[in-house]
């Protein structure tokens, strides 16, 4: 059984959530929309999962304690990459708590962690490719957002950053045929310069960036060869309008001022609760059918299997 003693205290520092960022834009080039899904909230999540395994990483290392990063199998999301302890695979399970109430609670009282459900989706787990040498590590993250508009310009008053990015319609995220886009031509409504970042995927479906200096109220065209486009990037806020059209594609896509949204994520602290081995979950983990409510989910949308986090072994136990 665990206790507060074993929850291991991580800081979750910036450039955490620039490595979540980084890959969170990749992702969007092969992730499906979920029906009623929101495809920023997915985003920001990505941002705080992935920082929590980046500071796992961090941990061993500044621990000295060897580990490998070896791509995932072909079940989990492309460019995604696992730590291997020895021949143990880690999938750190990680659940992102932006919630005041809830994080002031954790704060006080880390003990109602404990009580909390761990959590893998039951589709997930039942996957190809698992073997008895996986183990799953869970964690929770705390942190807060700036989504909305008026969060936004708190959070740009304070001097914090923010990370504007509207995702591409999938049409140009997925083109139905792989073929170049060919030109672009973008053209910005403002009175000032606006610098756009354009991120998709060439020929050989390697990610594609190019920082575009959109002149006010000018036509600017961009001949890189891209074969699609994930996603846009500022890193002002909107004023105007911006359309972008491709040859491949008829119709201009028009961007208003109120469609970027901040995905970058407020990290506050990261706790490494336990794990459990792959064998030991399938054995004792119970069903926790959709539409339940959890600690960390005010509804789920899957079917999920659990154990209580107070069922897991120490962190510690995993270096030993």
């Amino acid at each position: 059984m665990l206790s507060t003693n074993n929850l291991l205290h991580l800081p979750f520092t910036p450039d955490l959530t620039e490595g979540g960022i980084e890959y969170a834009l990749r992702s969007l080039s092969y992730i499906y929309e979920k029906a009623g899904g929101n495809l920023y909230s997915r985003l920001r999540r990505t941002v705080a999962n992935v920082s929590v395994e980046l500071a796992f990483r961090r941990y061993l290392a500044t621990k000295n304690i060897e580990f490998e990063v070896k791509a995932s199998r072909p079940f989990t999301d492309s460019e995604r990459y696992d730590v291997f302890l020895d021949k143990y695979r880690c999938q750190v399970k990680s659940f992102f708590i932006s919630n005041r109430n809830q994080i002031s609670e954790i704060k006080h009282n880390p003990s109602v962690l404990l009580n909390a459900p761990a959590l893998v989706p039951s589709d997930h787990h039942a996957s190809d490719g698992h073997s008895y040498n996986d183990l799953y590590i869970f964690a929770f993250a705390t942190g807060l957002i700036a989504a909305s508009q008026a969060d936004l310009q708190k959070a740009i008053s304070k001097n914090q950053k923010h990370y504007l990015v509207h995702i591409m319609p999938e049409a140009w995220r997925k083109p139905a045929n792989w073929n170049p886009l060919g030109t672009l031509t973008l053209k910005s409504e403002s009175e000032e310069e606006l610098m756009v970042e354009v991120n998709g995927q060439d020929e050989n479906r390697r990610m594609k960036r190019k920082m575009i200096s959109l002149a006010p109220k000018m036509k600017v065209t961009c001949d890189e060869s891209f074969y699609s486009i994930s996603s846009l990037h500022i890193r002002r806020v909107a004023d105007a309008r911006l359309g972008i059209k491709c040859e491949a594609i008829k119709e201009s896509h028009i961007i208003s001022p109120f469609d970027w949204s901040n995905i970058w994520v407020y990290g506050m602290q990261i706790f490494l609760c336990g794990f459990i081995a792959y064998e030991e979950f399938s054995q004792t983990a119970k069903t926790l059918l959709p539409n339940a409510k959890t600690f960390q989910y005010e509804t789920t949308r899957v079917k999920n299997l659990f154990v209580p986090v107070s069922n897991l072994k120490p962190i510690e136990k995993l270096f030993s």
